[in-house]
């Protein structure tokens, strides 16, 4: 009897996935050897970290060369488990459509995203079971961040899935991206939960309630700021304006808003099935551009801030990323859509969250991790009879 679905490209994808991942582990077991269980942890949650940093870098690497759609099916390509066994198809694809997005370059690009991100789920699932099995030693250990992420990499995983199946639909696009994000927030978050408690406190005595309040608007704004990037990207509306300051010559170029921001549509199109208007990509890139001038403000003003607080290193990181963010962005437009300065505007954006979510992290949970840490010292010495 005929199967109702062939799961076969998943798990040889799954394989494939374990295999890269096969690397990291070896590499945190040779350099942690006579450590503690919490401190090889600690050591993979900050390679997973950066892993899925590589990867958010690679997602728009692929998403930028047109290769979302390299191989037209999900798990595998056209069903085998690289382009290599799949090489008759993509052929056949592209003598078909030579410009089209089916290349053996596309296609090797999107089964090489697939593998790193099926490892970053492997290393998440190796996090999450060690935490829950050390947890029965150790109840500082937390397990709730390493579930949470795992949980999170698997919608990450359908998410992708749906960009291909649903042909690059700008919305899924979108909403992968800011997965993307989600999950490096995550996976810092889960880092300095790892780490040691003067680690987490980070001078936060020192933030005023006034200044800590503004790290939150400025990360909500941040992540405002993220999603109307990926809006563009996704809508290939980069060269909507091609001059700045101004755009098209404008202060304020003919926009058209409503079908711009219209979420559950196909690239190119409105909801209705017309195509969209040029006006619409205009809305969208200026847009962006309108809103980066309140987080650029916003991570000048507090960047200087924390130079006054007593926090400078904290406040240069800002005022650098602010830099690295206008010089990426500008050079976007008047060198239009490098892919080098594209792709560093993203990593730019995701250092931003990262860095964002560390130092809130550790204003949140510094003193429940006061607690954390006395708790291990307690249980240090009948953690060391029981492992004897």
């Amino acid at each position: 009897m005929q199967p109702l679905y062939d799961w076969t490209p998943v798990f040889r994808l799954m394989i494939v996935g374990l295999l890269v991942a096969a690397g990291p582990l070896v590499w945190v077991w040779l350099r942690s050897r006579g450590a503690s269980p919490v401190q090889r942890l600690r050591v993979l949650a900050g390679l997973t970290l950066f892993l899925t940093f590589d990867l958010v870098l690679f997602g728009a690497f692929t998403r930028l060369t047109d290769s979302g759609l390299g191989c037209p099916d999900w798990p595998g390509c056209y069903g085998a488990a690289s382009p290599i066994g799949a090489r008759a198809d993509i052929a056949a694809a592209q003598a078909e459509m030579p410009t089209g997005p089916v290349t053996f370059s596309k296609a090797w690009i999107e089964m090489i995203h697939r593998y790193l991100a099926t490892a970053v789920g492997a290393l998440i699932l190796v996090m999450a079971v060690v935490s829950t099995v050390e947890r029965r030693r150790n109840p500082a250990v937390p397990v709730l961040w390493p579930w949470l992420s795992l949980l999170w990499v698997c919608l990450q995983g359908a998410f992708g899935a749906w960009t291909v199946t649903m042909k690059l639909f700008p919305v899924i696009v979108t909403l992968h991206l800011l997965g993307g994000m989600v999950l490096l927030a995550l996976l810092r978050w889960q880092a300095m939960r790892y780490g040691q408690a003067d680690a987490l406190t980070w001078q936060a005595a020192r933030l005023t309630p006034g200044l800590r309040a503004a790290l939150w608007a400025l990360f909500i704004a941040v992540w405002v700021q993220v999603a109307l990037g990926g809006w563009v990207s996704t809508n290939y509306a980069v060269l909507a304006c091609r001059d700045f300051p101004t755009c098209q010559g404008s202060w304020w170029p003919p926009m058209d808003f409503a079908r711009g921001f219209e979420l559950w549509r196909a690239l190119g199109l409105q909801g209705s099935g017309e195509a969209l208007p040029f006006a619409a990509l205009t809305a969208i890139h200026y847009g962006h551009r309108l809103f980066a001038y309140v987080v650029l403000a916003a991570l000048l003003g507090i960047g200087l801030a924390l130079q006054r607080a007593g926090m400078a290193g904290h406040g240069r990181w800002l005022l650098a990323l602010a830099g690295w963010q206008l010089l990426t962005g500008l050079s976007n437009v008047v060198l239009e859509w490098p892919l080098v300065a594209a792709v560093a505007h993203t990593g730019g954006a995701a250092v931003l969250v990262a860095l964002l979510a560390g130092w809130l992290a550790a204003t949140v949970t510094g003193p429940v991790d006061v607690a954390v840490a006395s708790a291990r010292s307690a249980a240090a010495p009948a953690w060391r009879e029981r492992r004897a």
